[in-house]
């Protein structure tokens, strides 16, 4: 279990890495672009993943496609439940 436990299955994207994440009262000035929800697998057969690696998928995935929207920021809109979450993105350098 600990061999899955550390494994990470999703790449940042070299775009994806310029995407910081925010909390809603520092994105009041920026443009929002838009919802997007991200997934991943919390469990690999019986065994559960680990809830940080489980976090950090979703967290890849979101910042990769964000900048997919021509977004620079993400924002939770709520907790991470069975391998998903949602953000918001926003635009917020040049809105």
């Amino acid at each position: 279990m600990s061999m899955l436990s550390g494994c990470t299955w999703v790449e940042l994207k070299p775009q994806g890495e310029k995407i910081r994440m925010l909390t809603p009262p520092e994105v009041g000035r920026c443009k929002f672009l838009g919802r997007i929800t991200s997934n991943t697998a919390a469990t690999i057969g019986i065994f559960a993943r680990s809830k940080d690696t489980v976090q950090e998928e979703v967290e890849r995935l979101a910042r990769n496609n964000a900048a997919d929207m021509g977004g620079d920021t993400i924002v939770p809109t709520g907790p991470l439940i069975d391998g998903e979450q949602s953000f918001n993105v926003y635009r917020c350098i040049n809105p």
